[in-house]
């Protein structure tokens, strides 16, 4: 059921979209007597309106509405002029169809918008062929979207938070969480929680492929990531004495206060390279540290400390840089590493060109969702030109409405819109056959039938939505031109044939919708990622070959060098895509398999082969032997349970992976402790997700689990 706030959203909406259709609609019909731009008036609000969930708020909505309207007409005059032959409007639709569907790839306000795109299309390209009446259905448009928008700012949706604003308010719960004291773990958590962008409007969620919406949107994830940590820290209290963890912190504290404050007015950013250096000066007193006489080394649960200390200040360097570029537009210092931030230096035709080649894939839930409308849509039009049915843009309307990403999900709206329509259609032919050509009656009864039924369609669902709506055809339709109860017949008859259409489209293109893809794509990006781990570790064993050791020490070539994450990146964004989609179509299945987990084992794989080679120290003759075959062994074993687990996912035999075992020696070195903490930490999710699968066909297998160490892992 819907909330109150959502009852009283959806009532305002009823509200603007009633007035604005009769503001334009009986001025048009009764005051100028133009029956066709009357038509068009009608049908632009419902469309923009109640058809297009356009996202957003006031001004906001305005604004898409007002950018929407140059396409609209564009449209429309195309709709009209294909009208001439059905094989013509047929290629159109196939075009206008996946174009429109896959501007998704753009974020929710573009794919708000595309359904009511669509109908000024559908509406236009249908018989009769009337190039001389463009004039008045272009007007009719026109008027219409402007008096939707009036309606906007007279009666405007309440004001959501910003992105920025609410990355803001993270910041500054997590200064409070980095600041002696702290807050407690629970709160952290739920203030991570809170960037999800499930948890955020469509219209304020960093969506878009510029540079402004990828620094917020990475460093949402960025400041998540430090919310856990932070919370994963004051679960685990010191151990002892370390004054180096106390001052990094207090520096992280002060980096997400000012960071926050430059969110919000745009001035005082934080000073460049100021906690990097920190950082660096940690990790130096580390080894110094570490490199005392054995009685005067940290214990090793302080050196453990102290690497998640090390990675939470990474993530809140990380927030530092997607700020500057989201509030600048632009990097106004060198964004380091440089393929972490590889949009940075990009022009925004370039970031566009990348996020539609990226998803011309048909591993793309995207691509799937346009080609699969596109079809559906133009074969709809083919069979109602050929049929020659009477009114069929119903037919392509029931498509474009009732199509859902699956089959089944498809076969429940039809169900629910078919009964819905049946009933509306006695209604109307009652209804009909009572007021017979009493225009009057008419009249009076379409502004509060429009009102009801764009109010009680949405709060009761898809078989009310339907026939209420057949109700406001038929009083609308009954003033323009002499109508009898054949008109509900001819609308009834037209859902069925675009319902059956639909049905066969998403029988015949995935019919589970991303099911299947999420499988697929989760385990790809296991298996990039998992690439990974090997050339990470190596990256730690490698000698510094300089007198101080860490990242300074590293030759330029060295330093330049870096993992080939973009893969991992681009099959991230596939993934993250599936995994939407899949949640929106099974929201109370497979609560077992934790697809979360995976993104989050997938970032930590990313992230930490970034910025472990940049600050994990080197010793300066290299790692001992047996710290050398430790790193090696696990590194290779992290990589056989996640390919098993890929496997697993796909339907595949897994493979049989030997359990894990360290073996005995003294405490170990920072780069240790660094390489521990990661791969431990990637082991505990690794199981996690393992334990969240089905039990495999084949034999059984146990994850790896550095945890499991009698001992920990030799320097």
């Amino acid at each position: 059921m819907p909330t109150g706030q959502e009852r009283a959203t959806i009532v305002r909406r009823a509200v603007r979209v009633a007035v604005a259709a009769s503001a334009g609609f009986y001025p048009l019909l009764y005051g100028a007597g133009l029956p066709v731009m009357a038509l068009y008036a009608l049908f632009a609000p419902i469309a923009v309106g109640l058809l297009s969930p356009v996202p957003g708020s006031g001004r906001r909505r305005v604004s898409v509405m007002l950018r929407a309207l140059p396409p609209a007409l564009v449209l429309a005059t195309l709709g009209t002029l294909l009208a001439v032959q059905t094989w013509a409007a047929v290629v159109g639709m196939l075009a206008v169809g996946f174009v429109l569907a896959f501007a998704a790839v753009g974020g929710p306000r573009p794919a708000g918008v595309a359904p009511g795109l669509q109908l000024f299309y559908i509406l236009a390209c249908f018989p009769p062929y009337a190039p001389g009446a463009l004039g008045q259905r272009l007007a009719g448009l026109t008027l219409g979207v402007l008096a939707l928008a009036a309606c906007e700012l007279l009666l405007p949706e309440p004001p959501a938070a910003s992105y920025p604003e609410r990355l803001a308010r993270a910041l500054d719960e997590a200064a409070r969480g980095a600041a002696p004291g702290g807050v407690p773990p629970e709160k952290l958590r739920e203030a991570g929680a809170r960037l999800r962008l499930a948890s955020v409007p469509p219209a304020e969620r960093p969506a878009g492929a510029g540079r402004t919406d990828r620094a917020l949107e990475q460093g949402g994830r960025a400041v998540r990531r430090l919310l856990d940590q932070l919370a994963t820290l004051a679960e685990t209290p010191p151990a002892g004495p370390d004054p180096a963890s106390a001052a990094l912190l207090d520096r992280v504290s002060e980096l997400c206060t000012t960071c926050a404050r430059f969110l919000r007015t745009g001035t005082g950013p934080p000073v460049a390279g100021a906690l990097e250096e920190a950082m660096r000066d940690f990790q130096a007193e580390r080894v110094r540290l570490a490199s005392g006489p054995p009685g005067e080394r940290p214990p090793v649960e302080v050196l453990r400390r102290q690497s998640q200390v090390l990675a939470l200040a990474e993530s809140a360097r990380m927030a530092e840089i997607t700020t500057d570029i989201a509030v600048h537009g632009h990097p106004t210092e060198p964004a380091v590493p440089r393929r972490l931030f590889w949009y940075a230096e990009l022009s925004k035709p370039r970031l566009w060109a990348r996020r539609v080649t990226g998803n011309v894939t048909f591993r793309s839930v995207l691509f799937q969702n346009a080609l699969r409308t596109a079809l559906g849509l133009a074969a709809a039009r083919a069979v109602a030109g050929s049929l020659d049915l009477s009114h069929g843009f119903w037919v392509l309307l029931a498509v474009l409405t009732l199509g859902r990403t699956t089959a089944g999900a498809t076969w429940r709206a039809v169900r629910l819109a078919v009964a819905g329509n049946a009933a509306g259609a006695l209604v109307a032919g009652a209804l009909l056959i009572g007021l017979g050509p009493h225009t009057d009656a008419y009249a009076a009864l379409l502004a509060p039938v429009m009102l009801v039924a764009f109010a009680l369609g949405p709060l009761l669902g898809i078989a009310y939505a339907q026939g209420l709506f057949t109700l406001v055809v038929a009083t609308a339709f009954a003033q323009i031109e002499p109508v009898t109860w054949r008109l509900s017949e001819a609308r009834m008859i037209d859902v069925v044939t675009g319902s059956v259409i639909g049905l066969l489209c998403g029988l015949l293109a995935w019919p589970a919708g991303a099911r299947r893809e999420v499988h697929r794509a989760m385990a790809e990006l296991l298996r990039v990622c998992a690439e990974l781990v090997p050339v990470t570790a190596q990256a730690l064993l490698t000698p510094a070959g300089g007198s101080r050791a860490g990242p300074q020490a590293l030759p330029d070539s060295s330093r330049a060098a870096g993992p080939r994450t973009l893969p991992g990146v681009h099959r991230l964004r596939l993934a993250e895509a599936a995994y939407t989609q899949y949640r929106t179509e099974a929201p109370g299945e497979d609560t077992r398999t934790d697809w979360h987990a995976m993104l989050i084992a997938a970032n930590h794989m990313l992230l930490g082969a970034h910025w472990l080679p940049r600050f994990g120290l080197r010793p300066e003759a290299g790692a001992s032997a047996p710290a050398a075959a430790w790193a090696r062994t696990t590194a290779e074993d992290l990589v056989a349970e996640t390919d098993r687990i890929a496997s697993e996912l796909t339907g595949g035999a897994p493979r049989p992976v030997p359990r894990w075992t360290a073996p005995d020696g003294p405490p170990p070195t920072p780069l240790s402790v660094d390489l521990e903490v990661w791969m431990t930490s990637l082991a505990h999710q690794l199981t996690r997700i393992d334990s969240s699968l089905a039990p495999p066909q084949g034999p059984v297998v146990a994850p790896v689990t550095p945890s499991r160490r009698r001992t920990a892992p030799p320097g």
